[in-house]
């Protein structure tokens, strides 16, 4: 299923882009005709998906398509990893969320980390640059995303809970392997990584 669901990615990609950059009404249409097929093909192949969402993902942008960008704060104090519970499912994530215009990627390390932990932090590495597609992270939405990690520091200690989050801890590697993990968010090899590049001196930036 996640080749059909790239193939349909890249046909919106194709249509969405073809829409904005021709001049010509007869190609317009065209295109019209090819993103209205591909809306029709997503509601067959896809699984729980909404009108809703279904808007979302083929009119929340115009021109040129690109990647969204989903940043993640991995936060660490005496050896263990801040982490946060989410209210809308329960499961733990290592802080984040959407890039925004406005902010650089690190800025958004931050404010999420504040919004969701309580707490303000300093990003000190970029662990990862990971292709949330091929790297065959569950999918909530239709969007094409690439995930960035940051090692961050805190920059205070009283941590709380957020208006999304329901639980803030500090957890071990160990421990964290244990809890019910939000996968569309953070998969093992994530945390992994960032013990990695937090024992590390000298780390290398992972990417596809």
């Amino acid at each position: 299923m996640d080749d059909v669901e790239l193939l349909i990615e890249q046909l919106q990609a194709i249509a969405q882009t073809g829409k904005h950059y021709s001049k010509d009404v007869f190609d317009r249409e065209r295109y019209e005709q090819l993103e209205n097929v591909t809306k029709k093909l997503t509601t067959k192949l896809t699984n729980n998906v909404t009108p809703k969402q279904l808007g979302i993902f083929f009119d929340s942008d115009t021109g040129y398509v690109t990647p969204k960008v989903d940043v993640r704060a991995a936060t660490f104090k005496d050896d263990k990893i801040l982490l946060v519970r989410e209210k809308s499912s329960g499961e733990w994530s290592i802080p984040g969320g959407w890039g925004d215009i406005g902010y650089s990627a690190a800025d958004i390390a931050v404010k999420e980390t504040f919004e969701e932990a309580g707490i303000k932090v300093k990003p000190l590495k970029m662990i990862s640059i990971k292709d949330m597609q091929k790297n065959h992270y569950p999918k909530k939405n239709l969007n094409y995303v690439y995930k960035l990690f940051f090692e961050c520091t805190p920059e205070e200690s009283d941590i709380h809970s957020g208006v999304e989050t329901s639980d803030v801890k500090y957890f071990t590697l160990d421990e964290a392997m244990t809890l019910n993990l939000s996968l569309a968010r953070n998969m093992p090899d994530d945390f992994k990584r960032a013990f990695d590049c937090h024992h590390s001196q000298q780390w290398t930036t992972y990417f596809d």
